[in-house]
């Protein structure tokens, strides 16, 4: 009896074992389904992207982009409802449809909604954008494309069998890089009238293959279609709720109080203020480099394609540097990429000066070649260890995050990750106008008011620019504020790295528990019971003796 009991149980230990092998049979549909998902939530994220460009062709101000950028922000504040997501849902509809199926629904009604107004909001050369509803619409937009985040990743983990959970990172990479492909790189250049013109059209045309009006509508309609059949035709497995039901930890009423618990950890503490300011080091460039090369004359789509050799990038370089990232220190070789991302912004900027002298004033068939194959080769020098820098504090977020609430504990340090890049972003996009110092000049044939009125105009706002424009004047700038940037950038990056470096060797070298909440009570409360079963032990003993 007691031998088939043990062949039995290395029976079931084999297939158990067999069973947590990858193997797609039987998932096939659901990877599938999970790519789409993440193509159909990017979607919106690329579009985004799009607008600052758009608006900058329009002649929008640096002001109206540092607006705008406000439209980034629910992604880095989606820790705020993502406890109330995990937590709140009707069973006869499914835990992540609950908030999957409105999400998409709203996604695609504000898609439809800008689609008939969303010309007039960027305004043109004569009209300045209508900033606030634009900002505000795309605003709610990303409010909704967040919350459908958190449903799809909490959908993943329960959507695949526990022998597929680890295609979940390759299924988002995939879908992501596509989905924001399409809105981003796609719409700038089939929106664009010189590359349609050039290779799409027989006869020259005012306006590209498609507007952002018809990308819009265009998609606003997918987005209902692919929402109708989730809702009618995908079910949710219900086993793994029922178990989260049983969990002590369960419920809205305690995720936020674990939630502040976390947060009054000293590691996280300092965790927080280091990623909240590390990425000033870069802003000026990540923010304001694509806008500043628009305005010497680089075509907009041209910009767009610079995207398009960072996709197969997105896909290998994890593959390539897990070897440095997979191990106990993954934010060693975060500040080895910090270093190397800091010299190649020299580089970077150097080209945005030598496209203001190369490029100023011509036109696109006039730029040579040279220039964009040594643009596409900059772009990916500073790309590179950009991407290495992701990885690596994304694999040391999954290495300190609390395993009894994983999803929760990932989101908050994502949250905190997502708002240090987009506030000093937001903050050096607003000063690049403020800082820069502009004055107009004038034809000799003008007479001696026109000159005076001229030279007293400082080309500081919009309406001082539209002024000096139809006077027959033209603004120039003396200094620029974006160069003026990057060296406050610069040497602050070179101080942080001096300073970050150590507190990161100081917290890489914590114990882990440090960085536990649930999972450290898990154990402390293992430890008692174990603790009083070997009392009641020697209790026991004691008596029979």
């Amino acid at each position: 009896m007691n031998r088939n009991s043990s062949e039995n149980f290395e029976i079931e230990q084999n297939s158990s074992n067999e069973e947590e092998k990858p193997n797609l049979k039987g998932d096939f549909k659901n990877v599938v389904l999970l790519v789409v998902l993440y193509i159909f939530q990017s979607i919106p994220l690329g579009l985004v992207t799009s607008v600052p460009i758009l608006m900058q062709n329009r002649g929008a101000t640096y002001k109206d982009q540092a607006i705008f950028t406000i439209a980034y922000y629910p992604f880095s504040l989606k820790i705020l409802w993502a406890p109330i997501v995990d937590s709140l849902y009707f069973k006869r509809i499914g835990r992540r449809k609950t908030w999957l199926v409105p999400s998409q629904f709203m996604i695609a009604l504000s898609m439809l909604y800008s689609s008939f107004y969303v010309n007039e909001w960027l305004g043109s050369a004569e009209k300045p954008p209508k900033i606030l509803i634009l900002t505000s619409v795309f605003f709610l937009m990303r409010v909704f494309a967040a919350t459908q985040d958190v449903a799809v990743d909490g959908l993943a983990l329960c959507l695949l069998k526990k022998r597929n959970i680890g295609h979940v990172a390759t299924c988002e990479m995939i879908g992501i890089s596509c989905g924001w492909c399409i809105g981003y790189v796609v719409l700038l250049v089939l929106e664009s009238s010189e590359f349609s013109n050039s290779f799409i059209f027989s006869e020259p045309r005012n306006e590209g293959l498609i507007t952002l009006g018809g990308f819009l509508k265009f998609w606003g309609i997918a987005f209902l279609v692919f929402t109708i059949l989730i809702a009618f035709f995908k079910h949710e497995n219900s086993e793994t709720d029922e178990k989260l039901e049983e969990h002590p930890d369960y419920g809205v009423t305690k995720a936020y109080p674990t939630l502040w618990k976390i947060l009054k950890l000293k590691p996280i503490i300092r965790f927080s203020l280091f990623m909240l300011t590390v990425k000033v080091s870069f802003s000026a460039v990540d923010s304001v480099t694509s806008l500043k090369l628009i305005e010497y004359g680089v075509p907009k789509d041209k910009i767009a394609f610079l995207a398009i050799p960072v996709l197969p990038i997105q896909i290998i370089l994890p593959f390539i540097i897990s070897r440095f990232t997979a191990g106990k220190y993954p934010m060693d070789f975060y500040i080895k990429a910090f270093r190397v991302r800091l010299a190649m912004s020299i580089l970077m900027v150097a080209y945005v000066f030598l496209t203001s002298k190369i490029v100023n004033g011509k036109k696109s068939n006039e730029i040579s070649i040279w220039y964009f194959i040594g643009l596409v080769i900059v772009y990916l020098m500073y790309h590179i260890p950009f991407r290495a820098m992701t990885i690596a504090d994304m694999s040391f977020f999954a290495r300190v995050s609390d395993p009894l609430i994983g999803g929760t504990y990932m989101t908050l340090l994502n949250t905190i990750n997502n708002f240090g890049t987009k506030w000093s972003q937001t903050l050096f996009l607003w000063l690049v106008d403020i800082i820069s110092w502009k004055h107009c000049i004038q034809d000799n044939h003008f007479n001696n008011s026109l000159i005076i009125s001229l030279s007293n105009n400082k080309c500081a706002n919009k309406e001082e620019r539209d002024l000096c424009i139809k006077a027959g004047g033209k603004c120039l700038t003396d200094i620029d504020g974006y160069y003026i940037e990057f060296i406050i950038n610069l040497i602050y990056g070179i101080g942080f790295y001096v300073i970050g470096k150590r507190i990161i060797e100081y917290l890489e070298k914590l114990p882990i528990d440090d960085w536990h909440v649930l999972a450290k009570e898990h154990e402390r409360v293992k430890e008692n019971e174990n603790s009083s079963q070997r009392e009641e032990k020697i209790a026991l003993n004691k008596d029979e003796i």
